[in-house]
């Protein structure tokens, strides 16, 4: 299960698999997570970037789909 966590698999996904609860999972396999800390931080920097922000942003709001836009 260690291996899977260090892959990057969610821990709710391992806990599912593994027949646990996601809690205890984590308490007994957290001190096994290694090396996530800069992964979990490009996530959040990713997530925090807003579509102008990012060079690859979508032109404006015609390439939502209609339930998603501000009208």
């Amino acid at each position: 299960m260690a291996l899977w966590l260090n892959a990057g698999v969610p821990a709710t996904q391992v806990a599912e698999w593994a027949g646990h609860s996601a809690h205890v999972l984590l308490k007994v396999y957290a001190s096994c997570i290694d090396g996530q800390d800069e992964a979990a931080r490009k996530r959040i920097e990713a997530a925090l970037v807003t579509p102008d922000q990012h060079e690859n942003a979508r032109p404006a709001d015609e390439t939502l789909p209609p339930i998603c836009r501000d009208e």
